[in-house]
């Protein structure tokens, strides 16, 4: 009861608190007279009109440093500085959902609608039904209090489902260069999971690949059970944080409400990225490649939000845009470290045309032996196992140059190869259940018995033909002296032949 009217009373300032811009460096600018904590709203009242936002990242001598929300040209020394309130919200809801919003929560949509005639914006409703105001930095969870992952949750996607089978509630990163197909491999799991809603985070994209996602890769049937948050990679580097923060906060709403979301954010780098600039802009030392202690302070903080709550899941899927596909890329290297499991995505895979490219050697779920059957998890680490198999022998198969017999366990991988290509291979419109997938996993490591056949004929032919080998071998009789090399004194004489 009177929930509404108690956030509105918390929202209020007693009093008007103002300061006056001093300075302005880079994207931040230094205030005097302006009394507020880190992480508080305020207003910058510049002399031609203009009201540009910001936020306090830091303090200097006796100012706050403030990074505004919007461009900082036209702020100029001694424009008025007003504090607005220490906790940013966001409106959360059923309405929410099927909208695409910006980094504030506001929708840039026309009703739901993503096409050319979505260029003006559509206020919502100003207290819908089902809705609250939630913090967008959330509040920490209680380990405790948090669910164990006990069931598995299907994405569509055959390699993750079969191989590396998340949790609901798991938080899985997906590592690659660029270009290597993680934002359609979102698409497939936006569309394909099993969860009733799904929250996205578009971070630091292309203007143009905006729509892209939502009409290629997402399509209709994900976008009716989707909440898009969308910041650009032209916006302040404060608008595309908090648009990080803004989505997370509506899938926490969501949890609370003991419902099953899918999380998808992408991508986690640029997130770090727009924070890299803002604390260098406040004055923090560089540390590993550039990035300041509060980048990998904000990334645990951010990823932890996510997960089981004490009703209801986030499963979250995080990508990862790592610096010349390297693995050990700082940001990759902490956010592996705080997920429950990654897939990699591999370049070399790719460029040979096979999709989604997932490179089951790289990839794996911390989570999977706890929510899958021991003869699915067998069969998985089986299948494994053949691919490293085949990847060994894999360039002399190529030069015509391998040899069956050598190994049967080899050979096995060889003869299954086919079988498990096609089980890897999807088409990104594809969406293949749960149980169909373990039901093929099954069948690709069992090789076709007239392969098998076959492939022992071949074999023991190889034998043969080499125990032949070795028996001439030993039966011929050794030359030695000058016969081995050709002369005269040596070499077999011919008779003439007569005419």
């Amino acid at each position: 009861m009177f929930r509404r009217e108690r956030e509105v009373l918390e929202g209020l300032n007693p009093a008007r608190v103002c300061g006056e811009i001093s300075r302005v460096v880079g994207l931040a600018a230094e205030s005097h007279g302006l009394v507020a904590p880190v992480g508080a709203q305020c207003e910058i009242h510049s002399r031609g009109g203009a009201v540009l936002g910001a936020e306090v990242v830091g303090f200097r001598d006796d100012g706050a440093i403030v990074v505004p929300y919007g461009d900082i040209r036209g702020i100029a020394v001694g424009d008025r500085i007003f504090y607005c309130g220490e906790v940013p919200r966001v409106l959360a809801g059923d309405h929410l959902i099927g909208r695409v919003l910006n980094s504030a929560g506001e929708p840039i949509d026309i009703e739901g609608r993503s096409g050319p005639t979505a260029a003006g914006e559509v206020p919502l409703p100003a207290a819908p039904r089902r809705s609250a105001r939630v913090p967008i930095h959330g509040a920490r969870l209680n380990p405790l209090h948090r669910q164990r992952i006990s069931g598995p949750l299907a994405t569509g996607v055959r390699g993750i489902d079969g191989l590396f089978t998340v949790g609901r509630g798991q938080r899985m990163g997906i590592f690659s260069g660029s270009g290597v197909g993680k934002s359609v491999l979102l698409g497939m799991i936006g569309r394909g999971a099993s969860a009733p809603i799904a929250v996205i985070g578009l971070i630091g994209e292309r203007g143009r690949e905006v729509r892209e996602f939502l009409e290629r890769d997402l399509g209709p049937e994900g976008c009716r059970r989707a909440v898009v948050v969308v910041a650009t990679g032209d916006e302040p580097a404060l608008r595309r944080v908090q648009a990080a923060l803004v989505a997370t906060a509506i899938a926490e709403y969501f949890r609370s409400r003991g419902e099953d979301v899918v999380f998808l954010l992408d991508s986690v780098t640029r997130v770090a990225m727009a924070q890299r600039e803002i604390g260098l802009s406040a004055g923090e030392p560089p540390a590993t490649r550039g990035y300041p202690p509060s980048t990998f302070a904000l990334l645990a903080k951010l990823l932890e939000r996510t997960g089981p709550g004490s009703r209801g899941s986030i499963t979250a899927f995080y990508t990862v845009l790592v610096e010349a596909d390297d693995l050990h890329d700082p940001v990759g290297d902490a956010v592996r470290g705080i997920l429950d499991g990654h897939i990699w995505l591999s370049r070399d895979m790719a460029s040979k045309g096979h999709f989604p490219a997932i490179d089951p050697l790289q990839s794996i779920s911390r989570v999977m032996p706890d929510v899958v059957a021991a003869d699915h998890l067998r069969a998985a680490r089986e299948l494994i196992s053949m691919v490293a198999r085949y990847r060994g022998v894999e360039d002399l198969l190529q030069l015509g140059a391998y040899v069956p017999g050598g190994d049967p366990r080899v050979d096995e991988a060889v003869r299954a190869w086919p079988a498990i290509e096609l089980l890897l291979k999807q088409d990104p419109r594809e969406k293949t259940p749960l149980e169909e997938t373990v039901r093929r996993l099954q069948e690709a490591i069992r090789p076709p018995r007239r392969a098998a056949g076959a492939a022992n004929s071949l074999s023991a032919a190889a034998q043969a033909a080499a125990g032949r080998a070795r028996a001439v071998a030993v039966a011929a009789p050794a030359v030695k002296g000058p016969a081995s090399i050709g002369l005269p004194g040596g070499a077999p004489r011919l008779k003439k032949a007569s005419g």
